[in-house]
């Protein structure tokens, strides 16, 4: 009975010994942020004037009306990641298996690729990519 606590008191010690490393690191780290939040408040000059506490977002007041209409080209660029962002969903799992993949396979991200890169150019022919 006395070799089995002496046992498990001797595996408890190990146990907490192997995780120490790890609470020493959050406790310094947690010691490294509030000490750099606390430096950063205390150091810097808090001067708030307009400009500064003033909201802005997406190149707009946000205080004016939101029935505001945006420029066409906020949308046609969201349209333009969407599109292409889609495209690189298909393209990964393609390239996950490129190898075992058959000719048809092939072609057929070939030709993917190709509407997607003429469409890329008709984008370009039509300026939409241009803010001036």
């Amino acid at each position: 009975m006395l070799n089995e606590l002496a046992l498990f008191n001797i595996s408890n010690s190990c146990f907490f010994s192997n995780y120490l490393p790890i609470l020493i690191f959050i406790v310094i780290s947690f010691i490294l942020v509030v000490g750099l939040l606390t430096a950063s408040y205390t150091i810097t000059p808090q001067l708030p004037y307009t400009n500064k506490v003033k909201q802005y977002e997406c190149g707009f007041d946000s205080i004016s009306d939101s029935r505001k209409l945006f420029n066409i080209k906020f949308y046609l660029v969201a349209i333009i990641f969407v599109i292409f962002d889609v495209e690189i969903a298909f393209l990964y799992p393609w390239a996950l298996v490129v190898k075992e993949i058959t000719l048809a396979g092939f072609w057929s991200a070939i030709i993917f690729i190709a509407v997607l890169v003429l469409g890329f150019v008709y984008e370009l022919k039509k300026g939409v990519l241009e803010w001036y």
